[in-house]
């Protein structure tokens, strides 16, 4: 069985993981490198694994949270559809069987909130790790960054992280920010769209989504 260990030694991964990269560099957006990869990873597998999804699942969910970026490797544009075509061709070519690879495909191609929907569990666990992934060591050439607000709410983010309460059946995401970096208003004004998504992932799922913010439950 093909896991995520192999995909991320896998020598084309490891160059197209390397150009997306480069690319977001470019083009001013926080990063999106193999830290942010491998921390979708984990959170997507241990949220199906808290969930009770079978090893089967936790494993493609891992493979698909370390590679839902790589379409960063064609363009920006459409990142989640190229990517999802670029991951069920590597998937294939390093020998894994075509139905797990079509779920990777699709789960990967419905991560991003302008046209993401949850059709799986895989995809469910990716969209909700994907999204919390906020923090500060995100931003690159730190500054003057008062006039971006994704950069100033990532600066502000002093942690983040996925929670699965499996007795009160919630998935909530815990964000630490300073608010003398940034307003916690600010960060709504961009994740509005992106924690819907969320709450439409967890009750996929069947559970509820909580989102809390310096310890206070907002949502």
């Amino acid at each position: 069985m093909i896991n995520v260990k192999a995909v991320k030694s896998d020598a084309e991964v490891v160059a197209i993981m390397k150009v997306a990269e480069t690319q977001i560099e470019m083009l001013g957006y926080t990063e999106h490198s193999t830290r942010h990869s491998s921390i979708v990873s984990k959170w997507a597998g241990d949220i199906l694994r808290k969930t009770g999804a079978d090893e089967r699942d936790i494993n493609l969910a891992e493979i698909a949270g370390y590679l839902h970026d790589v379409g960063n490797s064609v363009s920006r544009v459409d990142h989640a559809q190229s990517g999802a075509i670029l991951a069920y061709k590597i998937l294939t070519r390093m020998g894994m069987d075509y139905l797990s690879a079509s779920e990777i495909m699709m789960a990967i191609g419905n991560h991003d909130e302008t046209s993401g929907v949850p059709v799986s569990k895989i995809s469910a666990a990716l969209i909700i790790a994907d999204k919390a992934d906020v923090h500060k060591s995100r931003v690159r050439n730190v500054g003057d960054r008062a006039d971006n607000i994704h950069d100033r709410v990532n600066l502000a983010a002093e942690s983040s992280f996925v929670s699965v309460d499996e007795r009160e059946k919630q998935i909530s995401i815990e964000i630490r920010i300073n608010t003398e970096v940034c307003e916690i208003m600010d960060y709504f004004e961009i994740y509005h769209k992106r924690m819907q998504l969320c709450r439409r992932a967890a009750n996929f799922l069947g559970y509820k989504f909580g989102l809390k913010i310096n310890e206070n439950t907002l949502v």
